[in-house]
């Protein structure tokens, strides 16, 4: 069974995570609608992606 010979430092476990830390999400605002929406996804409020209607949102 693998057993670690030496106790890892704090400096070394910190450097080791520092990759796992969360980004915030990143929103653009819709050319169409003015609403936020995530980048390279179809606007939820307009149904619009890329200056075209891919979804008619009924409201």
């Amino acid at each position: 069974m693998a057993v670690p010979k030496r106790k890892t430092t704090p400096s070394r476990r910190g450097m080791r995570r520092s990759h796992d830390s969360l980004t915030p999400a990143a929103f653009h605002e819709c050319p169409n609608c003015g609403e936020l929406k995530r980048p390279h996804n179809l606007c939820q409020a307009c149904g619009h992606y890329n200056g075209r209607e891919i979804v008619a949102v009924g409201l």
